[in-house]
């Protein structure tokens, strides 16, 4: 393609030459600033014209934008119908969860209450004054449901994790407290006042016997820390286990120790062997339980566990 450029009074002639490449490259350009031009006044132009009522453009434009809007403004209303019906589930998921997060708290001894503080910006006392209601837009509104939302199931959250930290602790106090018969089998002599078997004389048996053969494991009764597996001129082999808060249990008359000073056990671990080592008279495990030093009496916590758990404990 050719264009000739004449100028008439200098009569000089100018002949510009395009290929077909280049004349499609150029129509293409061209229609894409149309394009661009024709949006631009769409959108800056028509559309502000309706919005702001200008007084002729805005009649002859409005059929045109009228469906575009009426389209959008259809979908923004069932966007937000579907995020309030979404709202309304939450909200009632979360009631569920706070009413089944008071009935666990009151389970586990904790007042959930000092968590459940009055929402922000408002004082504590007397109240009042006209009901005047104010209407709020649909987005404002819903997003003011989703704060409150986020608080409330924040609140829950922290609920829920002081009703665990209560119960973990409840659970740890009662692997720390014997629980646990440290020999399966009937208790041969128990605590109190009995006929010294040597000398026949009353005195006071400070623990449990457990007839048992020799080489029978002895479970620790509790978890806590080895604090003596020595030799001792009464009590023969002999392990005392810590288990904090003043409170120890001793295990004597054993014929072998599987422990060490030191060592973490754990409620039910086999910790010695039965035998008859010291002042015994027969192969028997001597179970005692101390608080502060001071003899108690085993089978109180033995029989406190049993009634806890509905029947004998298991190891």
């Amino acid at each position: 393609m050719q264009i000739m450029i004449t100028h008439g009074t200098v009569a000089r002639t100018r002949v510009l030459q395009f290929s077909r490449l280049q004349l499609l490259a150029a129509l293409a350009v061209l229609a894409g600033v149309l394009v661009l031009l024709s949006g631009t006044v769409y959108h800056f132009v028509f559309l502000k014209a309706v919005r702001d009522g200008w007084p002729v453009v805005s009649h002859l434009v409005r059929p045109i934008v009228h469906g575009e809007l009426a389209q959008r403004e259809r979908h923004m209303r069932a966007s937000l119908d579907a995020m309030a019906q979404r709202l309304g589930e939450m909200q009632a998921r979360l009631v569920r969860m706070e009413a089944l997060g008071d009935r666990v708290s009151g389970l586990a001894g904790v007042d959930g209450s000092g968590l459940k503080a009055a929402p922000k910006g408002t004082a504590r006392g007397g109240q009042g004054g006209p009901y005047l209601p104010v209407g709020l837009p649909a987005v404002d509104r819903l997003s003011q449901l989703l704060l409150q939302l986020d608080e409330r199931a924040e609140l829950g959250t922290d609920l829920l994790a002081l009703v665990e930290s209560r119960l973990l602790e409840s659970r740890l106090q009662m692997l720390l407290v014997p629980s646990v018969a440290p020999v399966d089998g009937p208790v041969g002599s128990g605590f109190g006042v009995r006929p010294d078997p040597f000398t026949g004389r009353a005195a006071l048996h400070a623990g449990l016997d457990f007839p048992a053969d020799a080489g029978t494991p002895v479970a620790a009764a509790a978890g806590g820390v080895v604090l003596a597996a020595d030799w001792h001129a009464q009590y023969g082999q002999q392990l005392e286990i810590d288990h904090g808060k003043g409170l120890v249990t001793r295990y004597a008359h054993l014929s072998k120790l599987h422990v060490r000073p030191g060592d973490l056990v754990k409620r039910g671990q086999r910790v010695a062997e039965v035998g008859s080592t010291g002042r015994s008279t027969g192969p028997h495990l001597h179970f005692e339980v101390l608080v502060e030093g001071a003899p108690q009496d085993p089978a109180r916590f033995l029989a406190a566990a049993a009634a806890g758990s509905g029947g004998p404990r298991a190891r």
